[in-house]
């Protein structure tokens, strides 16, 4: 005859099969979360290298475009300097020929 409050064992391996599985199933749910952040984590991390090389090449064209610029500017100042140099001589031309005009007026 059996006490009334005691389980049988049978009862009792079935409690004890219920917890291993609760136990089992919280622990590959925790698992799923971890594997899921990491999954994020990875996507993020090549979104972010995604963007990284995208600004990579447009600093390359900004920086090509700048050297091109930098070639025109020394172009135009090389020029800006020839025409330097000939205003001077006219300045100095022109002077000299105030100069003879003054002797002449004399």
């Amino acid at each position: 005859a059996m006490a009334a409050g005691a389980p049988d064992p049978q009862s009792r391996f079935g409690q004890s099969v219920k917890g291993l599985l609760t136990e089992k199933v919280n622990a590959c749910g925790t698992d799923v979360i971890a594997l899921t952040k990491q999954v994020l984590k990875g996507s993020r991390s090549s979104e972010l290298l995604g963007q990284a090389a995208r600004n990579m090449v447009l600093q390359e064209d900004a920086i090509l475009h700048s050297e091109d610029s930098l070639r025109k500017m020394a172009i135009i100042t090389t020029h800006l300097q020839y025409q330097q140099e000939a205003i001077q001589k006219n300045v100095e031309l022109s002077s000299n020929l105030q100069d003879q005009l003054k002797h002449l007026l004399k």
